[in-house]
């Protein structure tokens, strides 16, 4: 099944982010293919900075869920005010038919 991780920054977090950042995508890089989508959302403007994070990935449960989101280097660094987890199904577009 697929899950979206809703991740919101910290105020001023942008520092723990970049120290963070190489360890976070080794991190998604170890889980292969179970992650679908991942990026950062950014704040408003053509200049917004990152103010949360993106991943849609495949578990089975929630509680596996929780334990991936639990275990990110940018949670365990304490980047996050607040992570949310919503069970996800493709409606349409390009991305992975076959996910």
């Amino acid at each position: 099944m697929l899950f979206a991780i809703l991740c919101f920054d910290k105020p001023n977090g942008l520092n723990v982010r970049q120290a963070t950042r190489p360890l976070h995508l080794e991190y998604l890089a170890d889980a292969g293919d179970r992650v679908k989508l991942a990026g950062p959302m950014m704040g408003p403007g053509e200049d917004g900075a990152p103010i949360g994070s993106m991943i849609v990935i495949d578990a089975a449960s929630e509680a596996a869920v929780q334990l991936f989101a639990s275990n990110d280097p940018y949670a365990t660094a304490g980047l996050f005010e607040r992570v949310e987890i919503h069970p996800w199904v493709r409606g349409m577009g390009a991305w992975g038919a076959d996910a």
